[in-house]
């Protein structure tokens, strides 16, 4: 059992590493990983989801102190983020989560390819007009329903629409928390706290990892971040639509 704890403890350490510093694929990698051992996927999103309360609490104030965070955009974000959550794991809990990846999938690797080509423009141009809350509700509603989702699909939306990487990340990240914490209290009362084994480890692992990530986002230029996020993204989505359709 300790070596559980252990083995999961890493795998937080690693997502919240890349999450912290590039906004997104904390659940998408901690997910991954739950899957791939057999877990159902409701209760793989459910102790991330869980786990992520924690982690998200520490990522979001290190953000808050390094001062990468817009308090206007978390205002935005806020509550159609919560309603989008909540609705998602309250579905995910009655039909099978793996439906809407594929979909989920395709939307992220056009959202990849477009902040990899902004990325190599040598000027860029202002910020696009962005639904703020419609882009939060499908965020929050994907990101239950997937295990992941929130950061890439409200991040790389946002840093595709021009917006300032290091603000953005900080951002999303800090409303992440709240988002989290109603998606999570909603998988336990549906399904009840299980897993303690993986929710410790992740929770270890992911707030010894958040400072270094929230410092390593600070110090990146925005145009590695923008580069890193749009190649993460894009391989992510890539291998999850390979394995949807293997």
């Amino acid at each position: 059992m300790e070596n559980s704890v252990l083995l999961f403890a890493m795998v937080g350490f690693v997502a919240q590493l890349i999450d912290g510093a590039l906004g997104m694929a904390y659940g998408v990698t901690s997910t991954t990983f739950l899957l791939s051992m057999g877990v159902p996927p409701a209760v793989a999103s459910a102790s991330v989801h869980t786990a992520e309360v924690f982690t998200t609490a520490v990522s979001g104030i290190s953000h808050w102190r390094l001062g990468n965070v817009d308090g206007r955009l978390v205002r935005r974000l806020l509550v159609p983020g919560i309603l989008g959550g909540i609705t998602g794991a309250y579905i995910l809990t009655r039909l099978p989560g793996q439906l809407i990846k594929p979909l989920v999938a395709l939307y992220l690797l056009a959202m990849g390819l477009r902040i990899l080509w902004k990325a190599s423009r040598r000027s860029a141009a202002g910020p696009m007009h962005t639904y703020h809350g419609a882009l939060a509700l499908v965020g929050g509603f994907c990101d239950a329903i997937g295990g992941g989702g929130w950061g890439p699909i409200v991040t790389s939306t946002l840093v595709a629409n021009g917006h300032d990487p290091r603000s953005t990340i900080g951002s999303v990240n800090l409303s992440e928390f709240f988002v989290t914490l109603a998606e999570a209290a909603t998988f336990v009362a549906l399904l009840g706290l299980v897993h303690w084994q993986v929710i410790v480890g992740l929770v270890i692992g992911g707030a010894i990892a958040a400072p270094f990530a929230a410092l390593l986002c600070k110090r990146l230029s925005a145009r590695v971040l923008m580069v890193t996020v749009g190649t993460v993204i894009t391989a992510l989505s890539v291998r999850t639509l390979l394995l949807a359709w293997a």
